[in-house]
């Protein structure tokens, strides 16, 4: 496997993460996972659906990885009652001028958290992610392009289904990952109380970088080498997904209903891509695509009702494929 030419350029466009990292760990305990995840999807223009029961910082973690990138933030609490118009924006009709003027909802900032997104009706997930998707909003018969960098960082609570709307499984794929936020560790979860319980005042995250160094270390991204390789290994990982009993896994081929599309394949390479790139590496091993991996195709993959019988999920069918996939 060779390295391009230019590996110097990635260690000195990364390190401004160095800095976000140290910022946002001063306020967020443990959850490197969380974090790992959330850089991964800036640098990779990808956006992340973060899944975990209440209490875990996940809205914590986006704010604070916002506050210390600069740019503008939104946070749009999603509830049954919310509509298109209050997301994208809408006209205004002033009755002293008797002039329209459009107001742009809170979805035009560089960061958009939108919590607990399985809470909006169909109409309202389906606009997000069409500006997702697009990159633009249609207002007023124009279209507005949205900031540079746009991402957004959805979260889910698993635990409650009263009063929710699963988001439909096609427009899931919209999301390059899906991480599984999980519970502390017992020092974690110490030093997350004794952090509360000191009277003096928390830590506030402090602005270390700007939004054009992201713009800038996504350019570098397509610097990282991807061999021939790793192509091929990501290409037999997905297929395998799609086709069990190919890749010689016929005991779950009645446990798959659909495997990941060519969207997972893309997104399997620039998310190790962007992991390579977070480690200071100019070149993808295939150690990156497993350490991704699992975020980015545990949404994609989808089981028949068979293996929910059996308590199987996704992720047994993941594993089970990066176990049997040759390494190369």
């Amino acid at each position: 496997m060779s390295e391009p030419a230019n590996t110097e350029r990635i260690p000195q466009e990364a390190a401004f993460l160095h800095d976000v990292v140290r910022e946002v760990e001063r306020v967020i305990v443990g959850q490197r996972a969380l974090l790992d995840g959330l850089l991964i999807g800036l640098l990779a223009d990808g956006h992340v659906l973060l899944e975990g029961v209440p209490g875990l910082a996940k809205s914590l973690a986006v704010q604070s990885l916002a506050g210390a990138l600069g740019g503008t933030f939104r946070r749009i609490q999603f509830t049954p009652d919310l509509l298109p118009s209050d997301l994208l924006g809408t006209q205004v009709h002033d009755m002293r001028t008797g002039e329209w003027t459009v107001r742009e909802g809170p979805v035009f900032a560089n960061f958009v958290l939108a919590d607990e997104i399985n809470r909006a009706p169909a109409k309202v997930q389906s606009a997000l992610l069409e500006a997702m998707q697009e990159r633009q909003v249609s207002l007023a018969g124009e279209t507005r392009a949205l900031p540079e960098p746009f991402l957004v960082l959805a979260t889910q609570n698993p635990v409650e289904l009263e009063g929710t709307y699963p988001l439909p499984e096609a427009q899931v794929d919209r999301f390059m990952l899906k991480v599984v936020v999980g519970y502390p560790t017992k020092d974690e979860e110490s030093e997350i109380i004794e952090r509360m319980a000191h009277s003096g005042p928390r830590p506030v995250v402090r602005q270390v970088a700007e939004p054009s160094q992201v713009l800038a270390a996504r350019r570098a991204l397509d610097d990282v080498y991807v061999d021939e390789k790793v192509r091929r290994y990501v290409v037999d990982l997905v297929f395998a997904t799609r086709a069990p009993a190919d890749a010689g896994l016929p005991e779950l081929a009645p446990l798959v209903m659909y495997g990941a599309s060519p969207r997972a394949s893309i997104a399997l390479v620039q998310a190790a891509r962007a992991r390579a790139f977070l480690d200071g590496r100019a070149f993808v091993e295939p150690h990156d695509v497993k350490r991704v991996g699992f975020d980015v195709l545990r949404h994609r993959v989808l089981t028949t009702y068979e293996a929910e019988a059996e308590g199987l999920d996704s992720e047994h069918v993941i594993r089970a494929v990066f176990d049997a996939v040759p390494v190369p």
